[in-house]
């Protein structure tokens, strides 16, 4: 019988066999070195995956009422999308936020926004994760603020802030200082929290932004990891325990389509850190863990017949469980248009659900283990991202690889690939190549223009209520200590308990750092 195509292979380019047969596979624990099979021993038995729900929009107003409506749902962690201003440190009244507040995100100019987005929610009680990098020290800054002010210790809130400056460079493009200066807040922000906030993962290396740039799974998988090895080298040169700070540390992936393939991507990105950190100086079993958020993939989404989107998310968040995630998001199906409207929100919700509570797959720990294929495609996945790390190894690292340009262009070049294969239907996306049909366009969720103007009133509403003597004389403290080697996080925790805003901390901090120009 003839074959549909004469070459079967994942899109890295690996190639798939007609029959995988029994090979050796090494006996691995859940929860040993090196985690191939999982971070824990029992796993989802024991406990299921943070269930979140990337959200914001708008005001904070607006935000807080959506965050209420997915905890009454059955959320279990929030997860705070922030506009593009925020980003990259304006506030909301600069000529450079025109037309962008509120638009991909929340619009968080000063703690007060931070209070009113959180309001009603008691932060000791809840996780969150904030999709923040050039800003994150700001950020975090400003949740540590608003729970002290409820009353929280702070030692014991829990969540996770991006704070992946060198993915922005090569993929995304929401930076502000140049690498090194940058490095030197992501760091601060490592010691900081060992001390101050103990429990609050510090770093979420994101590999999420480079596949969605068009990065393949054994991209994805090596540059993320060759980051993290950066992470973990500038920390332990600035004199801190890998064995403290690297329990701290968490990693964000894409899960696409190709069910298989993610999953050996997950199993084998375990087993790569571990050997990574081992070799870095880790003899601590959890500093040596690699943990992972996992969000579906937004550039599988299609514009066309929307509502398929539904059946790829359920495939790729089915991966990510199968893989051993900790923490899932799971888009949308109307993402391709617009934010999510709460309908699209809930059946996205309501599909991990089901994966955990109706499918049966979180009742054995690492089902797909022993599978022919699946082992198999582990250990190509390894080595082909071990390819990838030796050669970012032998320019410098991932900081000197993005300086020459090399991870961008490997990353536009597969993007094309990609890209062609679809126009010349080599790669079929139902309902964009194949099975096309005429359709209406859905519900589209909208955000009103005139919500700049509120964010201007409540900035000069609180520029004219506080200590603005207080704030200056911060604001100038942190130029002086952004100039030394001094922690800048208790100067910035300070200032924005002052009710500094982002834009006035961010450009402080430009004034001394200068700003990257890409």
């Amino acid at each position: 019988m003839s074959q549909r195509k004469e070459k079967f292979e994942t899109d890295s380019g690996i190639e798939i066999k007609e029959v995988y047969n029994k090979r050796e596979i090494p006996e691995e624990n859940p929860g040993e070195f090196p985690f191939t099979r999982g971070v824990r021993p029992n796993m989802y038995r024991g406990k299921l995956w943070t269930m979140r729900q990337y959200a914001g929009f708008s005001t904070a107003e607006e935000s807080n009422k959506r965050y209420h409506y997915l905890l009454n749902q059955g959320t279990t962690g929030l997860s705070v999308a922030f506009d593009l201003p925020t980003q990259i440190g304006y506030d909301s009244d600069h000529d450079f936020s025109d037309g962008e507040v509120g638009k991909v995100g929340v619009a968080i100019d000063s703690l007060r926004d931070i209070e009113i987005l959180f309001d009603g929610i008691q932060l000791e009680s809840i996780t969150t994760s904030m999709t923040i990098n050039a800003t994150a020290s700001i950020l975090l800054s400003m949740y540590v603020g608003l729970a002290k002010k409820q009353g929280a210790d702070i030692s014991k809130i829990s969540g996770t802030i991006q704070n992946d400056i060198l993915k922005e460079y090569a993929a995304r493009g929401t930076y502000i200082y140049p690498p090194k200066p940058s490095m030197r807040l992501i760091t601060d922000v490592f010691e900081f929290c060992s001390k101050e906030v103990p429990k609050w993962n510090t770093i979420s290396i994101s590999g999420y932004h480079m596949r969605e740039a068009g990065a393949t799974a054994v991209q994805e998988l090596a540059f993320t990891l060759s980051n993290g090895k950066a992470y973990l080298k500038a920390a332990i040169d600035k004199g801190l325990d890998i064995n403290v700070f690297a329990k701290r540390l968490s990693f964000f992936f894409n899960a696409h389509n190709d069910f298989f393939q993610e999953i050996a991507k997950f199993r084998a990105s375990r087993r790569m850190w571990a050997k990574i950190t081992k070799e870095l100086g880790a003899t601590d079993q959890k500093a040596q863990m690699l943990r992972f958020h996992t969000q579906t993939g937004g550039s599988t989404l299609t514009a066309q017949q929307t509502e398929n989107n539904i059946a790829r998310v359920t495939i790729q968040a089915l991966s990510a469980v199968l893989g051993g995630t900790q923490s899932l998001h799971t888009n949308g199906y109307d993402e391709a248009i617009s934010l999510p409207t709460e309908k699209a929100a809930k059946i996205a919700l309501r599909t991990q659900q089901i994966i955990a509570e109706e499918s049966g797959v979180v009742d054995t720990v690492d089902p797909m283990a022993g599978s022919y294929y699946v082992e198999e495609l582990t250990n190509q996945m390894e080595e082909e991202a071990d390819k990838y790390i030796s050669k970012i190894d032998s320019m410098g690292g991932s900081v000197s690889a993005i300086e020459q340009g090399y991870i961008q262009n490997e990353i536009a070049e597969s993007a094309y690939k990609y890209q062609q294969g679809i126009e010349k239907k080599e790669k079929i996306v139902v309902g964009v190549n194949k099975y096309i049909e005429d359709e209406e366009a859905g519900e589209v969720f909208k955000v009103d223009d005139s919500i700049r103007h509120d964010q201007i009133n409540k900035i000069q509403a609180l520029k004219s209520e506080r200590d603005n003597d207080k704030v200056n004389s911060l604001l100038a403290k942190l130029a002086d200590e952004a100039s030394s080697d001094i922690n800048l996080l208790p100067t910035i925790l300070a200032s924005v308990e002052a009710y500094a805003t982002l834009g006035e901390i961010s450009d402080t901090l430009r004034n001394v750092f200068g700003e990257y120009k890409g």
